[in-house]
């Protein structure tokens, strides 16, 4: 038993940073970003939390699905920015568009929405759920350092929604770590018992760029390749890549390693930047939006991020 989209949706809040109000804030312009990452502006959330964000997608899923959230057997969301540790933000949605399904998070910073996703596909497997709603939420401005250019310029909040059933659409899948804390460090919050010792880590988001940069695109290549082998397909048999969308460089490097050529690849980091775990979920939806999808196309799904960590799928629409 395998699932099949039923339907898509995301919301990004309205507040839009761009490339040149940033500059005001630290040393960059709007043609440096370009050049290094590809994005012209990103959302932020001015007063709306990520359960805020993640239910506005949900609803705008179910829309799309036409179901009701009664007709929900399971929420499933991937976020590293929950605003609690509890209630997690599955729990605030599943009270939000009234559902009565059990819900929970789960942890895996960019590749989020892939594990969530995957947790999804074995539920329905085993029998015991019907309809699962799988989120991908962020709001990442809350993490991040305002001064550090290397990381401001990069990331954004946002959410995307995907409710997939029970059917034959998910043909092959893959999930890797690396645990690693080297590369990509993302902080939670520091209680402060007196018995603690251990030096505390960085406050913010601390990247290494040109190791994140090399890890994505062999993870990208070596993810979809045997994705591709495990659904019995050829590279060029698949009609869209949605990859996460972390820096254009890395989707132009992993597009000539696959030999599958940019437009079916789909791009919209110039609108939302990194929204880590809500990255592929809404620019899935977009392209759902737009039309493009047709009924029996081939869909690679990826994603790569802090963890490190890592996540494919093909999935035929």
């Amino acid at each position: 038993m395998s699932i099949k989209v039923l339907g898509t949706g995301f919301y990004v809040p309205p507040r839009a940073v761009t490339n040149d109000e940033l500059s005001q804030m630290v040393d960059t312009s709007d043609e440096w970003i370009m050049q290094r990452v590809g994005i012209r502006e990103r959302r932020v959330s001015v007063d709306e939390t990520t359960a805020d964000m993640a239910t506005k997608a949900a609803k705008n899923a179910l829309v799309s699905a036409g179901i009701e959230a009664s007709e929900l057997d399971l929420i499933v969301v991937g976020t590293i920015s929950s605003d609690t540790a509890c209630p997690t933000v599955a729990g605030m949605v599943q009270r939000a568009i009234g559902a009565k399904c059990p819900a929970f998070d789960i942890s895996s910073a960019c590749s989020g929405f892939m594990f969530a996703l995957e947790t999804a596909a074995a539920y329905v497997a085993r029998g015991n759920v019907k309809n699962v709603l799988v989120i991908g939420a962020e709001r990442l401005s809350k993490l991040l350092d305002w001064k550090d250019r290397s990381t401001c310029i990069i990331f954004g909040d946002g959410a995307g929604a995907a409710v997939v059933t029970k059917g034959e659409g998910y043909l092959a899948s893959t999930m890797y770590t690396q645990g690693s804390d080297e590369v990509l460090f993302i902080p939670d919050v520091v209680g402060s018992s007196p018995f603690y010792e251990r030096t505390e880590k960085p406050r913010f988001v601390y990247m290494d760029g040109q190791e994140t940069f090399k890890f994505a695109v062999g993870r990208i290549a070596r993810d979809v390749k045997e994705v591709a082998q495990k659904a019995g397909i050829t590279l060029d048999r698949i009609n869209h890549v949605v990859t996460h969308q972390a820096n254009i460089r890395i989707i132009e490097f992993a597009s000539k390693k696959l030999k599958i050529p940019m437009e079916k690849f789909f791009v919209n980091i110039e609108k939302y930047g990194n929204t880590s775990a809500a990255s592929v979920p809404i620019a899935l939806a977009e392209l759902h939006a737009s039309g493009k999808l047709k009924r029996g196309d081939i869909v690679a799904l990826c994603a790569f991020g802090g963890g490190l960590s890592s996540a494919a799928c093909i999935i035929k629409w």
